[in-house]
């Protein structure tokens, strides 16, 4: 299958097995570029990510302490047009920003809607 890495993989939703939103496709590690074969090996999440996409993207992934997760490619399930992963979120150590801030979403006035 080809996919236009950039269209249709980098800054889309990535969504659990269960349908939990729990990142986005920050960047991606591949292999065989040299031999003429690349192939996506590991999508990376997290602001860490970002590094040389520009000064305020750089500072952003200096503030964020380096933090970034490595999914492996083989828990890609399908891309249509969401990343839908293999596994739930808590299993690949995704979504813990989102835990952090529904804390405080959960308390504004329609965040249940």
């Amino acid at each position: 299958m080809q996919i236009d890495l950039g269209l249709g993989i980098l800054d889309h939703q990535l969504l659990d097995s269960v349908g939990r939103r729990c990142g986005k496709v920050d960047d991606l590690v591949l292999e065989g570029v040299a031999e003429g074969k690349p192939r996506v090996t590991e999508i990376l999440v997290g602001p860490a990510a970002w590094a040389g996409r520009g000064r305020l993207a750089t500072l952003a992934s200096k503030l964020s302490r380096g933090r970034v997760v490595h999914v492996p490619w083989a828990e890609v399930k399908a891309i249509d047009p969401d990343v839908e992963l293999r596994k739930p979120a808590h299993e690949l150590r995704l979504g813990r920003g989102d835990d952090r801030a529904r804390r405080y979403v959960e308390k504004l006035p329609g965040s249940s809607l």
